[in-house]
């Protein structure tokens, strides 16, 4: 039996007034879980959302915000492939109520990894979720190819910079789009072959001149709204669309005529609705990606565990540029030195055959 403390909102809410810290315990996991001490853990959007109770997976309260984390392995079920002492990166078990604002967290054995070597704690910590949907959107749902264009919408946010890393490894020209000069700058620190702010300029002009009159192949969707709805108006012939998320308040619109007339189409990603054998296969790409020093977590700002109601209200308050993370337990402060390297530049790599 294990024993700390875990962040709960035991109402639906605003985020920053329901949240509250209380002592609980951990006993030993279940087959198909791993019981870890959290180092550190991911926040992103979805954290806020299912505490305010409009998380389509989280139905009822309590609800236990945290869905990634990178921890040190403390107990298995019969049969692990993990070993006590391990230091793994997974996806915990929010939906059961155990996420990763604590000081232990149950972790889905099949989300699980080792931490690959290039990766600190606060960095993996916020890696298998961003990655994971850049993976399922370009290389399962849209299969984008080497030499494509691809337009990422959100590209400021954790979601957008693993998605512009992604597509560069795979070889696509990307355009970044994000809002106000310090996002732009960040893209273009991600690899983006252009970046357009879609505060100031005509977003549908921009991606055709940027794609050469084409427009764009692969169209990255988080954002929904009036966004994506001006991007969709540059989508080249045969033309796919990723939809991610909703970030702007609302879905994307699409009208099925212009979808006939012009040759374009729509899918669904969801990472987090594909079998153990297609998980695996992403898991073990993205580490690999991540072990030739092709991806990596961008780290914008690193909370006390203390801090975690004000980690939500940042949420709400808009995406910063990059990943949030809770620093869980103090030998996650080496990672410091780590999250503050500056981030290479991947403009013009090489990345064909990344995933084998």
């Amino acid at each position: 039996m294990f024993e700390g403390s875990q962040w709960v909102a035991k109402d639906f809410g605003e985020p920053a007034k329901v949240i509250e810290r209380i002592t609980r315990k951990w006993s030993e996991p279940r087959e198909g879980h791993v019981l870890v001490k959290v180092l550190a853990a991911g926040a992103g959007l979805p954290d806020s959302l299912m505490v305010k109770g409009v998380y389509p997976l989280v139905k009822t309260p309590p609800a236990t915000p945290g869905q990634e984390v990178c921890g040190e392995v403390v107990a298995t079920a019969a049969n692990s492939p993990f070993t006590p002492g391990q230091r793994v990166m997974g996806i915990t078990d929010f939906v059961g109520g155990s996420g990763g604002f604590a000081d232990y967290a149950y972790v889905l054995e099949r989300r699980c990894r080792p931490v690959p070597s290039t990766l600190s704690d606060t960095e993996a910590s916020g890696f298998l979720i961003p990655f994971h949907t850049a993976s399922s959107a370009f290389v399962v749902r849209t299969r984008l190819v080497a030499g494509e264009t691809v337009v990422i919408l959100g590209a400021g946010g954790s979601s957008g910079a693993a998605a512009v890393q992604f597509a560069k490894a795979l070889g696509a020209r990307v355009i970044a789009v994000a809002g106000g000069t310090e996002k732009l700058e960040f893209c273009t620190a991600q690899g983006a072959d252009h970046v357009i702010d879609y505060r100031s300029e005509n977003l549908t002009a921009k991606i055709l001149e940027y794609s050469g009159g084409a427009g764009a192949d692969v169209i990255f969707d988080p954002v929904g709204g009036e966004t994506a709805t001006a991007a969709v108006k540059a989508i080249a012939r045969h033309g796919r669309i990723a939809l991610i998320g909703f970030a702007s308040g609302g879905w994307l619109q699409l009208d099925p005529v212009d979808m006939v007339l012009r040759n374009y189409s729509a899918v669904g990603v969801f990472a987090g609705g594909f079998s153990p054998a297609e998980d695996a296969q992403a898991y073990d790409g993205m580490c690999r990606m991540a072990e030739q020093g092709q991806l990596r977590t961008p780290i914008a700002q690193i909370y006390s565990f203390e801090d975690v109601p004000a980690l939500l209200a940042r949420i709400d308050g808009g995406p910063p540029a990059g990943k949030l993370v809770v620093e869980v337990s103090r030998r996650a402060n080496a990672a410091r030195v780590a999250d503050e390297r500056p981030v290479p530049d991947r403009k013009g790599e090489d990345g064909a055959g990344a995933i084998a």
